[in-house]
């Protein structure tokens, strides 16, 4: 008869990413190129690609930390509203005091605090993910709006971290890299990645495996709400601006990058490297519609396609381990 020690150790082992999906994705964002490239002169070029990695850079580092959330079992639909409240707070510290690091603090303590709040309902109080963060979410939203009335709050000296380059090359999409490569090594080689698939895979197998499930709960929450609002630092640089109403509808197109990439809906499957290729097709398939003159409106119908059919995706793999 197995331990729950034993049980345990078989459920943290992370699940390495999948030749078979990830060649599929490879695929998929191969006859994207093509596709997009016999469309418009202008889409297989270096600073084409570089504009993409920049559009990329801040649905890239929410999405990262989404990964954990997702794989854990959880979700998170407040990052969007994290997003803007960082910005409205940080352009508001940075008028009134004119000091850019205190503002940059500030920004990011509203993730912390989002974060912590998210994770406390969720763990402590036992509150479902979804309904916790919708309601954070309009919480977040809210205020942004009720400190701002409802207008930008302007921020032109705040340029580096949004505008930047650094030999060439966008400082947001060089943060998402490094950010990416962190995520990676975290999640396939130490022990708080390993608890993350353990929660994941069976939450109370970990508890009796003595996993503290609350308190990685707690921290995978809290580095959700942590990079929305260094998300939201970025926007508010490339802005020149804290806007309340920015980042409206990213939580929709961070999941199904996430989703996209492989991660499951249930929990205890997922990879960096998939979550990095979702987003690499969800930010192509954005610029090339934008090279061909596509209506916005339409636009959003395409992004609501590839949300639905990153689930169904996810419900095929679900379906074919049965």
């Amino acid at each position: 008869m197995k331990s729950n020690q034993a049980t345990a150790g078989e459920i943290n082992k992370p699940k390495g990413f999948q030749l078979k999906s990830g060649v599929g994705l490879l695929i998929l964002y191969i006859i994207i190129v093509v596709f997009f490239s016999l469309k418009s002169p202008y889409f297989l070029t270096v600073n084409n690609f570089l504009n993409i990695g920049l559009a990329t850079s801040i649905l890239g580092i929410i999405a990262v930390a989404m990964t954990f959330v997702i794989i854990s079992g959880g979700i998170d639909l407040s990052i969007g509203s994290i997003v803007a409240l960082t910005g409205v707070i940080t352009a508001q510290v940075y008028e009134s005091s004119g000091s850019l690091p205190l503002a940059i603090i500030s920004g990011l303590c509203i993730g912390v605090v989002m974060g912590l709040l998210n994770g406390f309902l969720i763990t402590y109080l036992k509150i479902n993910p979804l309904i916790t963060t919708l309601g954070t979410m309009s919480i977040g939203r809210g205020l942004a709006f009720v400190m701002s009335g409802g207008s930008t709050s302007s921020m032109a000296d705040f340029k580096y971290l949004g505008r930047g380059y650094l030999l060439g090359i966008p400082f947001p999409l060089i943060l998402m890299i490094i950010i990416f490569i962190i995520a990676y090594f975290v999640l396939k080689h130490t022990i708080f990645g390993r608890t993350v698939y353990a929660i994941g895979g069976n939450e109370v197998a970990s508890r009796l495996a003595a996993i503290p499930v609350r308190r990685n709960q707690m921290l995978i929450y809290l580095i959700c709400g942590l990079a929305a609002a260094l998300g939201g630092l970025i926007l508010t640089s490339q802005l020149g601006a804290g806007a309340p109403q920015a980042a409206t509808g990213i939580e929709m197109s961070v999941i199904a990058a996430v989703i996209l990439g492989g991660c499951s809906l249930a929990g205890g499957r997922g990879t960096i490297i998939g979550t990095l290729l979702g987003v690499i097709i969800l930010g192509t398939v954005n610029n090339g519609l934008v090279l061909l003159n596509v209506s916005s409106y339409w636009q959003e119908v395409a992004r609501g396609f590839v949300l639905l059919a990153a689930v169904a995706i996810d419900q095929v793999q679900k379906l074919r381990k049965k």
